[in-house]
This record gives structure tokens, C-alpha cells and sequence, in this order.
């Protein structure tokens, strides 16, 4: 088998006939029959397909098939080789068939051992790597001794990182210490202040709530609008909420002042502790960056400016301030809180003791009217419970009567058939007589029924009107019990002021 890609020298049948045996053997194409080709000339079709082109093992690619001509000598057409060293010697003695111009050309295609050698000792490079070598091991001792050096300037870049990271937390964590110290009392400061606001909304809703029950008791109806106790409590009260609203309105400008100068202290801890920990924050970021982190890059000229505005003691000494400001002015803030506090107290506790006496005030007459309601509603529970009954009879009454009607339907309509009997039939029977006395009977039950159920309604027309005027009593005690005990006391009952007060405080 030939290389693909090279032209097939011989010839061979693809069809298993002996047509193209000659003396057992397979013939070449210059044994082939006069009259035999070597190409198709015609699609002919297995099994006896003869082709260079057809074989299915070795298809023709880049030469086409040659046509030899006898009568034009083959050395004719071999090309002349330009270089000696190419030209052939020897086999240019040897005449070559035509058959193989082919093979024959590419011999002066092909280089000559001579050209072999040279390209051999060209290629030989052991002074060339002997001189790379040298100049690697050199280029490696270097870069190792830089890498060195820069691996130790960046540890102690790093301590200086670590240590001034260090000094930055402390002085952060002692401003934020204090910062809270300050928040922690100027919430307590705030909670006196809410407790002074407190307080004066308290006394006076503590006045609009004693007003509104005065107000709210004036819509008492009948005898129940008296001058009792819990009204001249209430008016007492009123004017003892006036009198403390003076003394808490003087506290509150003491402690607003007070406050603004807390606000400017925590203002500048804010501040330096917020610009501490931005300052802590860079220089972190600064001490984790390596080699392999994202978003370096080289800033050409950064290290000749100088932008610093502080020295380690002036930096100290501006956080030291700060922190000594916030203590005084929490000392401050302490006393002012001391002196609002036992102000506080005594006002609370006289008005704590005057709403008390209101309430036990009200309370006394709550009970008194709860009495005298309870006695109504028993009396009306009884006469609710008897116009139910009533109620109940009747409806039995009238059930009687309904009972009726379908006995009297039909002894009637007994009476009625026994109408159309024919002639003599028309007999007054025993069944006749007996038919009339029952409708008569049944027709005196129903008067008997509609006598009773009169009488039983003019009753219940009694029982009705005794259940009003029971009614209007109760509702009196009622609306004077919903004045006294929903409205009056429901307000106060919202109101410990006592104990939301010292809560605050």
C-alpha cells in the first residue's frame, strides 16, 4: 500500500475474475492486455470496476493519473538539477523507466548528506547556556536578596501599623467609654425632664380631670343632684394642681440649659471617637493589604505629601480634654437631677394624697347608689319575671283557642255532609244531636279562652307600666353610678401620677 498522498504506481482490479490474472500472479499495469486501460472511461460498476481512483483503500489525491507515451524518451523529462551537490551521478547512468518520472523528481528534491553535517554541528549551544546559566543564577541571587529585604521592611511597616492600630483603640475605647457614660446620663437627665413634662401634664390634666367631674356630675337627673363630698373634694384639688404647675415650670429651665451643654460635650466625644475609628478602620485595611489583594495599584508621588495636622502629645492631649469636659459636665447634670427629684417627691405626694381622697370620696358614693339601684333591680327583676310569665299564659291561651279550630272544622264539616242526605235519610239521629252539642261546646270554650286572655292582657298592661317607673328609677341610679364610677373614677384610675413619676425620675 502506498502513503497517502503519493501516486500509485501500480494498477490493480478490484473485481475477483480471472480476467486480470497473468501466470497466477496479479498483473501490473504494463502486463495488462493490449486494450486493457488504466482509468475509468465509463461509471462502471463492481465487480469489475478497474480505476486509481475507485480503490477504496487508497484514494487519488494531488497527482492525477499519467499517460505514457513509448515514443518520447523518458529522460527528457526529468529537470536538471541547478546545485552540484543535488545532481545525480550514478543512477543518472541507470536509465529509469518512465513509469517512475515521479520518484525520479523528487530525489532533487531532497538535501545531501553533506547538508546534514553542517546542520549537525550548527546546532551545537554548550557555550550559550553556559553564559544563560550564569547570567540566571546571578539574576536569582539578587532577586532573592531584594525579596528579603523587602519582606523585612514590610514586617516592620507592619509593626508600625500594629502599634499605632493599638494606641488608636485605646484611646477610642476610653472615648467611648465616656461617650457612654454621657449618653447613660443624659438619658437619665432626659427621663427627668420627661418626668418635669410629665408632671405638668399630669397636673394639669389632674386639674382638666377634676373639671370634667364636676362638669360630668352636673348631669345627675332627679334627686341624685346633690352637693356631696366627692364635689368639694374635686374643688380642692383644683386649686392644689394650679400651685405645683409654678414650681415645676422653674425646674425645667435649669435642667433644658443643663442639657444643651451635655449635647455640645457628647457632640465633640462623637466626633473624636467617629474619626477614631475611620482612622482605625484605614489603617487596618492599610495593615491587611498583600501582595495578592485586589484594587492596589502604584501611586506615583504620594510619599512626598505630607498632610498631618497633630503630633502624638498634641493627639493625646485633644482626646484628654475632651474626656475631662464630659466628666464635669456629667457632675453637673448629677446635682440638677438630686434637686429635681426631691422636688418631685413632695409635690407628688400631696397631689397623690388629694386624688386618693377624691377617689375614696367617690368610691363612698358609688357604694351608697349601688344600694339603692340594687333594691330597684330586685323590684323590677320580680315584675320582668312576671310579665314573662304572662306572657307565657297568654300564649298558652291562645294556643287553646288555635287547639280548637281544627275539632270545630270538623264537626262542622260533619254537619255539613250530613246536609245533603237523601229524603228520609235526613234522619235527626243520635249522631245529629250529638254533632250540634259539640259545636256548641266548642264554640263556649273559645268564649271561655278569649275572656281569659283580656283579663290577662289588662293585667300585663299593669305589670308594664309598674316595669317603667322602675325602669326610670334605675336608669337614674344608673347614669349616676356611669357619672361616678365609669366616668369619674375611670379617668382617675388611669392616673398613678405617683408612681410613673418616680419611675421617670
Amino acid at each position: 500500500m502506498e502513503y497517502r498522498g503519493n501516486r500509485q504506481i501500480s494498477t490493480y482490479m478490484t473485481s475477483l475474475e480471472p480476467l486480470g490474472k497473468i501466470n497466477g500472479v496479479m498483473s501490473t499495469v504494463g502486463n495488462l492486455p493490449r486494450g486493457w486501460k488504466g482509468y475509468d472511461t465509463y461509471p462502471a460498476p463492481a465487480p469489475l470496476r478497474r480505476s486509481l481512483t475507485t480503490l477504496p483503500w487508497a484514494p487519488s489525491v494531488y497527482y492525477s493519473t499519467a499517460k505514457v507515451n513509448s515514443s518520447v524518451a523518458s529522460e527528457s523529462k526529468v529537470p536538471v538539477p541547478q546545485a552540484s551537490t543535488n545532481q545525480m551521478t550514478r543512477c543518472d547512468e541507470v536509465k529509469v523507466p518512465s513509469l517512475f518520472s515521479a520518484a525520479r523528481n523528487a530525489l532533487y528534491t531532497r538535501y545531501a548528506p553533506e547538508d546534514w553535517s553542517r546542520h549537525k554541528r550548527n546546532i551545537s549551544a554548550d557555550q550559550v547556556r553556559a553564559s544563560g546559566e550564569r547570567l540566571r543564577m546571578e539574576s536569582n541571587r539578587l532577586a532573592t536578596e531584594l525579596d528579603d529585604k523587602t519582606k523585612h521592611t514590610i514586617a516592620d511597616v507592619g509593626n508600625k501599623l500594629g502599634g499605632r492600630i493599638s494606641d488608636v483603640k485605646f484611646w477610642k475605647r476610653e472615648v467611648d467609654a465616656e461617650t457612654e457614660a454621657m449618653i447613660g446620663e443624659m438619658e437619665q437627665l432626659n427621663r427627668a425632664r420627661q418626668a418635669l413634662e410629665t408632671f405638668l401634664k399630669e397636673t394639669d390634666n389632674q386639674a382638666h380631670i377634676a373639671k370634667e367631674c364636676l362638669y360630668e356630675r352636673e348631669k345627675r337627673t332627679g334627686i341624685d343632684l346633690v352637693h356631696d363630698g366627692p364635689e368639694r373634694a374635686l374643688i380642692t384639688e383644683i386649686d392644689l394642681t394650679h400651685r405645683m404647675r409654678e414650681l415645676a415650670k422653674a425646674q425645667l429651665s435649669r435642667v433644658n440649659a443643663q442639657l444643651n451643654l451635655n449635647r455640645a460635650a457628647q457632640h465633640e466625644l462623637e466626633k473624636d471617637s467617629s474619626d477614631k475609628h475611620a482612622a482605625a478602620n484605614i489603617d487596618t485595611a492599610a495593615f491587611n493589604l498583600k501582595e495578592t489583594s485586589r484594587g492596589i495599584s502604584v501611586h506615583s508621588g504620594v510619599h512626598r505629601i505630607d498632610n498631618t495636622k497633630s503630633v502624638p502629645e498634641s493627639w493625646a492631649e485633644y482626646t484628654h480634654n475632651n474626656v475631662s469636659r464630659s466628666q464635669a459636665e456629667r457632675n453637673a447634670s448629677k446635682g440638677l437631677r438630686n434637686d429635681l427629684q426631691s422636688m418631685l417627691k413632695h409635690a407628688g405626694s400631696e397631689l397623690w394624697n388629694q386624688w386618693n381622697k377624691v377617689n375614696t370620696e367617690l368610691s363612698r358614693r358609688v357604694r351608697e347608689t349601688m344600694e339603692a339601684r340594687n333594691k330597684i333591680q330586685a323590684h323590677l327583676s320580680g315584675t320582668l319575671q312576671e310579665i314573662f310569665d304572662t306572657d307565657r299564659s297568654m300564649a298558652l291561651l291562645e294556643k287553646a283557642i288555635q287547639d280548637k279550630v281544627n275539632p270545630l272544622k270538623v264537626a262542622t264539616t260533619r254537619l255539613s255532609s250530613r246536609l245533603h242526605r237523601p229524603n228520609m235519610e235526613s234522619c235527626r239521629d243520635a249522631a245529629q244531636v250529638r254533632l250540634i252539642q259539640e259545636v256548641n261546646e266548642i264554640d263556649e270554650s273559645i268564649e271561655s279562652l278569649t275572656g281569659q286572655i283580656r283579663d290577662t292582657e289588662n293585667q300585663l298592661q299593669t305589670l308594664h307600666r309598674k316595669r317603667a317607673d322602675l325602669e326610670q328609677d334605675l336608669a337614674t341610679k344608673n347614669n349616676t353610678l356611669f357619672i361616678d364610677r365609669e366616668k369619674c373614677m375611670g379617668m382617675r384610675k388611669t392616673y398613678p401620677m405617683q408612681d410613673r413619676i418616680w419611675q421617670l425620675v
